[in-house]
């Protein structure tokens, strides 16, 4: 079975092609359980996000503040397994149609046995994978099988990226470019940093035809809008884990990350 990777490409140039950019949301498997995770991102999917990143929650996430940390410790204590992860990508898919992805360290999946992760992924009907820690020069085992399963390769590039290396990462990579806004960890934050839409710049110049998405510290409508006017997507993260993280139990924490995609939507679509 082929996984979604033409899904995810269509999703984003529908976006594109209405002016706007497309809403990435993050929640990780797991959390506040296994069923209530699948419960937060099917309602963040119909709240208004057009694609989803599922979190493989990982004991030592670098990229990860300490928001997407409580989450996946709460996850991990909970006994979350990649089975469980890879229920929550089907459900997902199945109740929304839409894309989601699994955002994941490259150590469980190298324990798991890539050519059976990307298999079940595709039978789950994911449509790909954001590797943060995969080195795109280590890259072409999982390529390989990412390919022939229908999978996106999603890799990560920062402000701290040379130009040259931006050039061999939209070379390999597929589905879009995550941009990192900053040098730093996942979080909520005040603004969004500077140096993204020169990054976002830097990672176009490079002549590449993918969507240069944006994530790292946008948290309302009003950050969404700022960086939609430069990014073809938004990405969302910690500010939908802090929701459920705040809520008072797990049936308002859905609530309020529907309510949250609802209001972020409306901001990719304002464009400051």
């Amino acid at each position: 079975m082929s996984g979604n990777i033409q899904l995810l490409t269509d999703t984003l140039a529908t976006a594109k092609s209405e002016g706007r950019s497309a809403l990435i949301a993050y929640l990780p498997a797991g959390f506040p359980t296994v069923d209530g995770g699948i419960e937060a991102i099917k309602a963040v999917l119909d709240g208004g996000a057009d694609v989803v990143e599922v979190g493989l929650p990982h004991s030592d996430p670098v990229l990860d503040g300490p928001v997407i940390q409580t989450a996946d410790d709460i996850a991990l204590r909970g006994g979350v397994k990649i089975a469980d992860v890879m229920r929550t990508v089907r459900e997902a898919h199945a109740a929304t149609g839409k894309p989601v992805l699994v955002m994941t360290y490259w150590n469980p999946i190298d324990r798991y046995g890539v050519e059976r992760f990307t298999a079940e992924l595709a039978e789950a009907g994911g449509a790909g994978c954001i590797l943060p820690d995969l080195p795109v020069q280590e890259s072409a085992l999982w390529r390989e099988h990412a390919e022939k399963h229908g999978l996106a390769t999603v890799f990560v590039v920062a402000p701290s990226s040379r130009d040259e290396r931006l050039a061999r990462i939209t070379a390999a990579g597929s589905g879009f470019v995550y941009a990192a806004s900053l040098m730093g960890v996942t979080g909520t934050r005040a603004s969004v940093s500077s140096q993204a839409e020169d990054l976002v710049g830097r990672t176009r110049a490079t002549g590449t035809d993918l969507p240069v998405c944006v994530g790292l510290g946008v948290s309302d409508a009003t950050q969404a809008a700022e960086v939609a006017g430069f990014a073809d997507g938004v990405i969302v993260g910690s500010a939908f884990v802090k929701a459920m993280l705040d809520a008072p139990d797990d049936a308002a924490g859905v609530e309020a990350v529907r309510a949250l995609a609802g209001d972020l939507a409306k901001g990719v679509r304002r464009q400051a």
